[in-house]
């Protein structure tokens, strides 16, 4: 696992650092659908990806790094609605 993530940092890095350095964001996708986000974080970026019950994704773009992180307040809505 440890392998696989270093990989995916790496080519993620290298995606950025392929664009001219005005072009650069430092988030992105890789292969089309892996996300990566190498910004600072923030408390709004951090609430949208894992308190954001309105939004119909369980799984959102990770704050800070390569992958997904996990809806905790679209989990809660919809558990809450299913025991409704």
């Amino acid at each position: 696992m440890k392998v696989t993530t270093a990989a995916l940092v790496a080519a993620a890095v290298a995606q950025e650092l392929r664009k001219p350095s005005s072009e650069r964001t430092w988030h992105g996708h890789l292969a089309g659908f892996i996300p990566y986000d190498f910004r600072p974080p923030t408390l709004a970026r951090f609430q949208a990806a894992w308190w954001n019950p309105d939004d119909p994704r369980i799984f959102t773009d990770r704050v800070f790094g390569v992958g997904w992180s996990i809806n905790l307040g679209r989990v809660v809505k919809l558990t809450l609605e299913k025991a409704a």
